[in-house]
């Protein structure tokens, strides 16, 4: 995004007195036929594009649970066709840019394609290197790319569609898995199901500021069934009265509507206020399904309720100061965590605290200091509050092996380490996480992951789905350790969407105490087709 100054426009180069045309109108079909094939295809005036992806995958096992997988299939593949209407970036043809200055929304750094009636549409994203990457931590900060208030290192890619209408400029992220996982021992289960989040976000300058209104949108309540997909050891929330043990809960479909307002004051300092009946407070690092260390792990990490779960949470207000290279930043909020019914917006009153001190002393790094007074996160335990505090480090690498500019997108390293602590109040029991996490695209449409935890848990894990006794006391029961390596690539079979399949096979470590449950060696495999919004086909 673009300083207070300038702004790069890239013009369609002419061919023979006519500029680059626009790509035409796109609808997309997603359709399900006998022997459980899924189709997805488009059409346009040059002709019918459709590809196939057989059940062999493992993908699409019942008609029932296809139906919800249509759902998030159809809705991220029809959003591109309003983007399909403006210009083709000149800048995706090499060696076709014309670059004209004009204003732009203070702080932000972007190059955009510009149409003769003065609508853009462009990618931001480092991938395809249509935008540069913010040179100062305010710059990065007033792009709003990462969830919440959250700051990621300044080389962090981000993939985008933009617009332009009038003083606006419009953004959209988003990102859908559909997954099937096996998993072993007696507690082990099998479930298809999807993973997904949308973010649409609008900007614009606003009296001496610039304003940003943004939504988290997730379709989980209806894609995730029986409120929970099976992951062994995992714990939190509940389902159907009942603590949720060796799964995880959907997300809800509204997980932020936010409006931020930052003031620069002066060269090196920024005021930022974030108001959100739902969204982030500050607290933790970047929240697990928005880290480009995490983007194609489509699981929760284990160690979510103890490192990142606030960011859903309801009546939240932020206020933060930047000076250079620090951040710091103090949330209220209501502290009690989503209920059962998914659909809808909880409210309560501001009852719970945080404060969160944010580095980034170079474009490649990021850290985080933060800590949290919950008021009765748990709904099954309403009188215990819980101190938290998180701590992480982010680094982020473009790769370009080549060295040189036809190189540029060839790949990307991105690395998490966290650190979470919980405390419970009354009784002063401790609990600790720890997780690194690492993601790496290279040869342009390869990505490898890897995901190593170590995490307390309690002896809730003794009660599977049964409901909590009377007089039941939580306590630490064991550390556990979790191992995962996955691999997927991309096959771009559709304008503006990214298109995946892979899969990741997890390991879990254990006390030998709780072999009759788990069995000797539990592990898990996921097999899954990823969709993602681009900029561009790659």
């Amino acid at each position: 995004m673009l300083d207070s100054q300038e702004v790069l426009r890239l013009a369609p180069p002419k061919t023979k007195g006519k500029s680059i045309a626009t790509l035409p109108r796109i609808e997309f079909r997603v359709s399900y036929r006998k022997h459980r094939m899924m189709t997805f295809s488009t059409r346009n005036k040059n002709g019918v594009f459709s590809a196939r992806l057989r059940s062999a995958f493992c993908l699409l096992q019942s008609a029932h649970h296809t139906g919800f997988a249509a759902l998030v299939a159809a809705l991220l593949l029809g959003l591109p066709a309003q983007a399909s209407e403006f210009p083709k970036s000149a800048c995706d043809a090499p060696g076709a840019c014309i670059c004209t200055k004009s204003p732009a929304i203070p702080g932000m750094q972007q190059a955009s394609a510009q149409s003769k009636n003065g609508t853009a549409m462009q990618g931001m994203s480092h991938r395809g290197m249509s935008m540069s990457a913010p040179a100062t931590f305010i710059e990065q900060i007033l792009t709003h790319e990462s969830a919440g208030t959250t700051a990621d290192p300044a080389a962090m890619p981000h993939d985008m569609l933009m617009s332009h209408r009038g003083a606006w400029q419009l953004m959209f992220h988003g990102s859908a898995f559909i997954n099937s996982i096996q998993q072993s021992g007696p507690r082990g289960g099998d479930k298809v199901f999807s993973t997904n989040w949308l973010m649409p976000m609008a900007q614009r300058s606003l009296g001496p500021g610039t304003f940003t209104a943004r939504a988290m949108l997730s379709l989980e309540p209806a894609t995730i069934t029986d409120r929970r997909y099976p992951e062994l050891f995992q714990v939190g929330e509940t389902a159907y009265g009942n603590p949720i043990v060796d799964g995880q809960h959907p997300h809800n479909l509204f997980m932020e509507l936010a409006a931020l307002y930052d003031i620069k004051l002066g060269e090196n300092a920024l005021l930022s206020i974030y108001a959100a009946p739902v969204g982030d407070p500050a607290i933790g690092p970047e929240a697990f399904p928005h880290r480009v260390s995490a983007s194609e792990d489509p699981l929760a990490p284990l160690g979510h309720h103890l490192q990142d779960s606030t960011h859903i949470a309801d009546d939240v207000i932020t206020l933060g100061l930047t000076y250079k290279i620090a951040r710091i930043e103090v949330s209220g909020f209501h502290g009690r965590e989503p209920g059962e019914n998914r659909w809808t917006i909880s409210t309560g009153a501001i009852d719970s605290w945080s404060t969160r001190l944010t580095l980034n002393p170079a474009p490649n790094w990021s850290g985080q200091y933060s800590i949290t007074r919950l008021n009765g996160p748990e709904s099954l335990f309403p009188t215990e509050d819980t101190l938290r505090m998180t701590s992480s480090i982010t680094y982020n690498r473009p790769l370009n092996p080549h060295n040189s500019e036809s190189a540029e997108h060839w790949g990307n390293w991105a690395t998490t380490i966290i650190w979470g602590r919980n405390k419970d109040l009354p009784g002063g029991e401790i609990f600790n996480s720890y997780l690194a996490e690492s993601t790496i695209r290279f040869a342009h449409r390869n990505f490898a992951w890897t995901r190593v935890e170590n995490v307390d848990r309690t002896n809730e894990l003794l009660l599977g789905n049964n409901p909590i006794p009377s007089g039941f006391e939580e306590h630490f029961l064991a550390r556990i350790q979790a191992y995962t390596l996955g691999y997927d690539r991309e096959f771009n079979f559709v304008p503006h969407i990214s298109t995946a399949l892979g899969g990741q096979f997890t390991l879990y470590g254990k006390p030998a105490s709780l072999d009759s449950l788990y069995g000797d060696h539990p592990a898990g495999v996921v097999l899954f087709l990823r969709l993602r919004a681009i900029p561009s086909q790659k």
